[in-house]
């Protein structure tokens, strides 16, 4: 995948078109665009998304007409040419970089937040851990009149009621024990700015009273303080929890709830955008690569099918903790099966039976040649592991993974050495 600079890429002609693709960082301008291109328009556009904040990779198709052939002003077969998704428009463009993905839903959340982010609206992100809620709130305050400004974070579940209350709301000097002298808390910080509260279905009954009182009057009272701070600052909110029955139960108010939920959006969980799991691969397998400076040519077949057919409880910051795994463990240059945590094997076969049946048949095959090797080498697993071109530390990861129990049905326990 190509980095995250300003780089020209293939050309196609078409009748009297002529297509370019470019791979642009987040802050080209269209000047850039015209630089890179001259005599080009800007058509569409589709993201290859970002990597914690950093390298936002954008693909843009551009098109000039070559021979002035007005029978060919509807013939935008680029998708075609350049083998890509082009279902993003130009105006979200600097909001594509929460995301790495071209499936309908990631895409319908690029749209949301183009829209919404030059707003000052409060905003409500919902969605599983490790969906990119708190990307979602970047990109929104990035792409806002109060970009210069801060972005502060904090999360409602991570501390008690009393230090979340200072935290948030700050505190005097001698408001309580310790409090040698007077704190300015996030919402103070971020005045001008973004708040994003994190984790909102968490919060105490006292700290929803004082929030609600942000949203509605703009001001607030710091813990032991008796005049009123103004703040101007926009609330992105952010919970993985069914906010409607924590208002049905009565542990979250229901006049903070509609406060909150002015414009909401539910960010997918991956096994739902599952056509977008081979690019977030790819794209973490390359940016890894580089990290670890470690050659990585690509993804196994294999190793791909069990990306594709795991459930991903832990959703995107989950499949980019098994290939960064995969691509510190790994010692060939390409990642195999055998790279991927192993809860990838357990419950695969679960989810379609069809390449379980496939990988089960392949487990079988090398557990086999593992064998012979192992014999052949009269028990010695490093001379085993050179017999079978692997690192040793790959050879006791293949026979961990599951090989094990398939030998024991079949020609008892594998008993190694080492040398030396």
């Amino acid at each position: 995948m190509p980095e995250a600079e300003n780089e020209v890429g293939s050309i196609a002609k078409t009748g009297g078109l002529e297509a370019k693709k470019v791979f642009v960082g987040r802050d080209a301008s269209e000047k850039t665009f015209k630089t890179l291109a001259p005599g080009f328009s800007v058509i569409h556009l589709a993201t290859h998304g970002v990597l914690d904040n950093r390298n936002p990779l954008y693909s843009l198709l551009l098109l000039t007409r070559t021979e002035g052939d007005a029978e060919n002003d509807g013939l935008l077969e680029a998708h075609e040419i350049m083998d890509m998704r082009l279902d993003a428009d130009l105006a979200v463009l600097s909001a594509c970089d929460t995301a790495i993905g071209e499936s309908a839903p990631i895409r319908a959340v690029i749209q949301f937040i183009g829209k919404v982010a030059p707003t000052d609206s409060t905003v409500l992100i919902r969605g599983e851990s490790g969906t990119g809620k708190e990307l979602a709130a970047h990109a929104i305050h990035r792409n806002s009149a109060r970009a210069a400004k801060p972005f502060i974070a904090i999360n409602g579940a991570t501390l008690s009621e009393t230090l979340l209350e200072s935290e948030l709301f700050g505190h005097e000097k001698g408001a309580f024990t310790g409090a040698i002298a007077q704190k300015r808390g996030k919402l103070e910080i971020a005045d001008g700015g973004t708040l994003f509260l994190d984790e909102v279905g968490e919060l105490a009954p006292l700290i929803q009273a004082k929030l609600l009182r942000v949203l509605q009057e703009h001001e607030f009272d710091r813990v032991g303080g008796m005049r009123p701070v103004k703040v101007d600052v926009r609330i992105v909110a952010a919970t993985n929890k069914n906010l409607e029955e924590a208002v049905r139960k009565g542990t979250f108010r229901e006049d903070l709830y509609y406060r909150l939920n002015v414009l909401s959006v539910t960010m997918p969980p991956l096994r739902e955008r599952r056509e977008d799991i081979q690019l977030l691969a790819s794209y973490f397998s390359s940016a890894y690569s580089k990290k670890c400076k470690r050659r990585i040519n690509g993804i196994s077949p294999e190793a791909r099918a069990l990306l594709r057919s795991y459930d991903w409880p832990g959703n995107v910051r989950e499949l980019q903790n098994a290939i960064e795994r995969a691509v510190v463990l790994g010692s060939a240059e390409m990642l195999a099966p055998e790279d991927l945590p192993e809860a990838l094997f357990e419950t695969g076969d679960v989810m379609t039976p069809p390449v379980t049946g496939y990988h089960d048949q392949l487990k079988k095959a090398k557990s086999s040649i593992v064998i012979k090797a192992i014999q052949e080498a009269q028990g010695n697993y490093t001379e085993a592991a050179k017999r079978l071109g692997l690192h040793p530390t790959n050879l006791h990861r293949l026979i961990r993974m599951r090989i094990s129990v398939i030998v024991g049905s079949d020609s008892g326990t594998i008993v190694g050495r080492h040398s030396g």
